[in-house]
């Protein structure tokens, strides 16, 4: 269905939860990059921008909604669409997580059979909205 391969960046210092994101990722056809926390996380996307960010909020050296607003509020990576990817599914977290700039919410344990419909129908929203703010 979808025609464009996407580059996706997935932030999670959890290997098993990298592992399972990245091979389904991979299996449905987007190029894959890797960070397990948010200084690695800022390299690659200064090196190679992502079309999207799954970011984990549990981050070991910043948490990932500070992230999310360091690039939220950078000209040059204000337009990558940042996906939430949390255990933690407390009342107020999802707000908390588009409060912070984050353009969607996935909860953890990630159900593999939903996950790419999920990416593909934000990377479908990132592309018929544009960069946001672009002037």
């Amino acid at each position: 269905m979808e025609n464009r391969q996407s580059t996706i960046l997935v932030v999670d210092d959890n290997h098993t939860n990298l592992k399972l994101v990245t091979d389904v990722l991979r299996f449905e056809g987007h190029c894959i990059l890797t960070a397990t926390d948010a200084k690695q996380a800022q390299a690659v996307v200064r090196r190679s921008p992502p079309d999207l960010i799954l970011m984990d909020i549990g981050l070991p050296d910043m948490d990932g909604l500070a992230l999310t607003q360091i690039l939220k509020a950078d000209q040059e990576t204000l337009h990558i669409i940042i996906v939430a990817l949390t255990a933690f599914a407390m009342k107020g977290d999802e707000e908390r997580a588009i409060a912070a700039g984050c353009d969607g919410y996935i909860i953890k344990p990630i159900d593999t059979r939903k996950l790419p419909l999920q990416i593909a129908e934000l990377l479908l929203r990132g592309i018929v909205s544009g960069p946001s703010k672009s002037d």
